[in-house]
């Protein structure tokens, strides 16, 4: 096994990247950058650092196979713990590329009204966070709207805009790209503009 590399200061970069993160689910729409840390091929610097601060022992995490390699596997496994989930449906995190599907999407556990706790966090790795369609955001953490133009794959928009399960329950989006992160939680409405 080859270690890859991780936060330079472990203790101090979690922390900052953590708060960067509740940032960005706090105010939906909103492009932060998480600590500097080369990416785990083929894993951007976004979502290795997003793995690395809330993967742990108690949360199985599932791979799509196009970001997944051994040494992934294997570098989460020694640097968080985390359990690799088989299908997206047993894991608390699931990870991505815009090639996700509709099914794949379903087959996450979306929680219920009175566990929704018990839903997967979508994280999404795109190609870009700008240059998609043009969405408006309106809920918690936004004082009026928010307009934003992530690159979406087909399935993740329809979701969005459909929202198949009533809240509490639903699916939370991280979406990365390059360094930056922005979320898009159950909480948000989303329109297309």
């Amino acid at each position: 096994m080859r270690l890859l590399t991780h936060f330079d200061q472990p203790v101090d970069d979690a922390q900052h990247s953590f708060r960067r993160i509740l940032k960005a689910l706090s105010e939906p729409g909103v492009l932060v950058t998480l600590p500097l840390v080369t990416g785990w091929q083929p894993l951007n610097p976004a979502t290795t650092a997003l793995l690395l601060t809330l993967a742990d022992q108690e949360t199985p995490l599932y791979l799509a196979a196009a970001l997944s390699s051994d040494e992934v596997q294997q570098n989460l496994r020694f640097h968080t713990g985390t359990p690799l989930a088989a299908s997206s449906a047993a894991s608390s995190f699931a990870l991505f590329s815009d090639a996700v599907t509709a099914e794949q999407l379903a087959a996450c556990p979306a929680g219920d009204e009175l566990s929704p706790e018990h839903s997967t966090t979508v994280v999404i790795q795109t190609d870009s966070l700008h240059h998609g369609i043009a969405l408006r955001l309106r809920g918690p953490g936004i004082e009026h709207h928010r307009r934003v133009a992530p690159q979406l794959p087909a399935a993740v928009l329809d979701y969005l805009l459909n929202r198949p399960v009533a809240f509490p329950a639903g699916i939370d989006f991280l979406l990365t790209c390059g360094e930056k992160l922005m979320a898009i939680p159950r909480t948000t409405h989303v329109e297309v503009c």
